[in-house]
């Protein structure tokens, strides 16, 4: 399947497999070069002002401070709703933070916009960072 062709669903499914598989570079391809990152939404110890990652050299630092720092992530989607250019996909996340004694789980709505070119515009994660779960493992 070309690029051009995937949908928003396709393109979170990617973004979930790329970041599952720790790549990095696989994860960083699928955004435009304008993409904006808000992983959660508004301010957050990984976005203290709150105005998003913009751009795939912030993307790229988003992705190696916290995404690179965990020891696995795994996603369970739970439903998915495809509309226009965009989806909003809900589920939990649960991040193996390192040394592996640990569980961060996250319970949100996560939505992703294409460009229309078969590239993310967007990705968004609506959740609360003071109800992130934290398990011992």
């Amino acid at each position: 399947m070309a690029d051009e062709t995937l949908n928003a669903r396709e393109l979170g499914i990617r973004s979930r497999a790329a970041v599952t598989a720790g790549d990095r570079e696989g994860w960083l391809s699928l955004f435009a070069d304008d993409a904006v990152v808000a992983d959660p939404i508004g301010p957050s110890p990984f976005d203290p002002e709150g105005k998003g990652h913009h751009g795939r050299a912030a993307i790229a630092d988003f992705y190696d401070t916290v995404i690179a720092s965990s020891e696995a992530i795994t996603f369970e989607i739970s439903e998915s709703y495809l509309c226009g250019d965009e989806v909003a996909d809900v589920g939990v996340i649960r991040t193996t933070l390192a040394g592996g004694t640990h569980q961060a789980v996250v319970h949100g709505v996560y939505t992703y916009r294409t460009n229309g070119a078969g590239k993310l515009a967007s990705l968004r994660a609506f959740w609360e960072f003071d109800a992130l779960e934290m398990v011992e493992l």
